[in-house]
């Protein structure tokens, strides 16, 4: 979602230190980016502008603000289009305050209303405006900035993450509730940002903010404060990825480096939880979790690494089930005793998080399993289990889906116990077999052939049903293009009406086994209808002599097979969006952390 940027103490690089900043949070999505920087002046200076980064670039070299204290944004629209008058900073009718927000203020319009009523004139559309114009008028009535700041933060209902400046304080203020922020610390700097890639090119020294925290950043360093002004005692914790990790590395864009860096993104997650002669599996301290059921909450790609999270708890003999914790937050299932397990890779999701709070408030035990270390998910769960993918910068998640895939596989082992010297051989080759498969792959000349089919149709059962839903979610997201994916029993139940020769149908068959015939059986009615199909398979089935192209993957334990068509299927969502010109990074609507419901 949108990226705050903060910074005091750049001895007059405050402004290239911000434009820096929201460079680095690019990934998150946007459609318009903004500074604000205050000095010594009656109002704080402000350049913003809808576009790209380089329209914000473009704006500094005809008017660059000044100061040596600033706050800096990248939007993503909720309320109001992108416009130069909608982007972030905001400012008071006096221009002594400056604003940037990250969530949704949901009774802005009372508020609206009532300030205009008191003469306040509003310049934009969005939500956010109502800050600046309420701290305004807490300093208009004495206050001090800190508890104009507080003052206003009351009055507003939703999520937020909001940082303020004031002319003539050298200070940042900053807040929470439900929405990241993260302070940064160096020698002589301190920064605040809604992720660490912000300022992790000057700092790995980190505090992370907690919902009904303040933080407030000056030339003396930082202090946080809970609600009532009390001090809060913050620990600073070590960011441990080096800043080359969130860098292009030389390819074209960060998805297709991300897609070749899930060989090591595999072996961190396994690294130290596999012991493959014994077949045991160390996890660390997770309590004792032996649950009768499971129910998994999550959105997007997380979901689909639910729904395989969840075929794991069954064949283990555990119920299981996987929810949309959109849908689970407002209409929650009967929870009894089972565990509830949030898959979020950013540990921010906004729906996932109100899922597993509802759980909470239930009585459920719950578990995080997330990317991110200090993550409100991380935090507030009862228990977390760390998928350790490093950074991902593009919006289109790659290594982190494989490594929720590893990470469930260890899970269902710890928890349910089961023949661990079964698959953890395959566990242990999955990286090797990554690289193998990424090094021979053919996806960018099947990508050439089927660029501007009209449809693109994922099919697949078991554990590769979930392969199949990420793989149609990819093309979706990169290419623009119209993309299904299926359980492959249903396409006669209605969806074999939309197949084609225009619509090429993906099917991941591995093994020799009945779920393979009967994928097989899908494919032969596909073939009839004359749609072309790409078998991603491991040859050790039949399904070759009914494809016209083939994705092959190395032979190995089917658990493990899916994760190699998986990437596969990433190949060609890559290249086919590739060929077709699209913002593969950033793809429009789109973003990273989705920090709103």
């Amino acid at each position: 979602m949108c990226g705050i940027i903060g910074c005091v103490g750049r001895d007059g690089e405050t402004l290239e230190t911000l434009v820096h900043g929201l460079s680095k949070l690019e990934y998150r999505g946007y459609d318009s980016a903004g500074v604000a920087l205050t000095g010594d002046g009656e109002t704080v200076e402000i350049s913003k502008k809808a576009g790209e980064l380089d329209d914000l670039r473009a704006a500094l070299e005809e008017y660059a603000p000044a100061g040596e204290v600033g706050i800096g944004h990248t939007r993503w629209s909720t309320h109001g289009p992108p416009t130069d008058e909608n982007a972030h900073p905001h400012q008071d009718c006096t221009g002594r305050v400056a604003v940037v927000h990250n969530g949704i203020i949901e009774n802005y319009q009372a508020l609206r209303d009532e300030l205009a009523t008191s003469g306040h004139t509003f310049r934009s559309d969005t939500d956010t405006e109502v800050l600046p114009h309420l701290v305004e008028e807490g300093l208009d009535s004495g206050l001090d900035p800190d508890a104009a700041v507080r003052q206003a933060l009351t009055r507003v209902d939703g999520s937020y993450a909001v940082a303020v400046v004031v002319a003539g304080v050298d200070a940042v203020f900053a807040a929470r509730n439900d929405s990241p922020l993260v302070l940064g610390e160096d020698d002589d700097a301190v920064y605040l940002a809604s992720d660490v890639p912000a300022f992790r090119d000057f700092t790995d020294r980190v505090v992370y903010l907690a919902d009904g925290e303040f933080a407030r950043l000056d030339g003396e360093g930082w202090t946080v404060t809970n609600i009532d002004g009390e001090t809060v005692e913050k620990t600073v914790d070590t960011v441990d990825w080096d800043p080359e990790e969130a860098g292009k590395s030389g390819y074209d864009h960060f998805m297709l480096k991300e897609i070749h860096e899930q060989p090591r993104a595999l072996r961190q997650c396994l690294r130290g939880r596999v012991e493959e002669l014994g077949g045991n599996i160390e996890v660390g301290d997770l309590g004792d979790l032996s649950p009768t059921g499971v129910q998994f909450v999550a959105c997007g790609t997380s979901y689909h690494a639910a729904l395989y999270g969840a075929q794991l708890f069954q064949q283990a003999g555990i119920p299981a089930q996987a929810f949309l914790a959109s849908e689970y937050a407002s209409s929650p299932p009967p929870i009894g005793d089972a565990l509830v397990i949030g898959v979020t890779q950013s540990g921010e999701t906004a729906d996932t998080l109100s899922a597993l709070r509802e759980a909470d408030k239930r009585g459920a035990r719950t578990l995080a399993v997330t990317n991110t270390v200090g993550s409100t998910a991380a935090r507030e769960c009862d228990h977390v289990f760390y998928i350790r993918a490093g950074p991902e910068i593009g919006v289109a998640a790659t290594k982190t889906f494989a490594s929720q895939l590893a990470a469930l596989n260890l899970l269902v082992l710890a928890m349910a116990g089961g023949n661990a010297r079964d698959i953890v051989p395959a566990l242990r080759d999955l990286p090797g077999d990554v690289q193998a498969l990424l090094d021979d792959s053919n996806a960018e000349a099947i990508a050439e052939v089927y660029e501007d089919s009209s449809a693109y149709f994922f099919i697949g059962r078991g554990y590769h049903y979930p392969v199949a839903l990420e793989g149609a979610l990819k093309m979706k997201e990169i290419s623009y293009k119209h993309a299904e994916g299926f359980a492959a029993g249903e396409l006669k139940h209605g969806p074999l009406a939309l197949v084609t020769e225009e619509t090429p149908v993906f099917a991941v068959v591995t093994g020799d086994g009945e779920s393979a015939r009967k994928t097989i059986g899908n494919v032969k009615e596909v073939e009839a209808r004359n749609a072309p199909v790409v078998a991603v398979t491991d040859g050790a089935s039949e399904v070759e002599r009914y494809a016209d192209h083939v994705l092959r993957v190395p032979e190995t334990h089917p658990r493990a097979a899916s994760v190699l068509a998986n990437v596969q299927l990433q190949l060609v969502s890559y290249h086919v969006a590739k060929r077709l010109g699209r913002s593969i990074d950033k793809p429009r609507n789109l973003a990273k952390s989705v920090t709103v419901e």
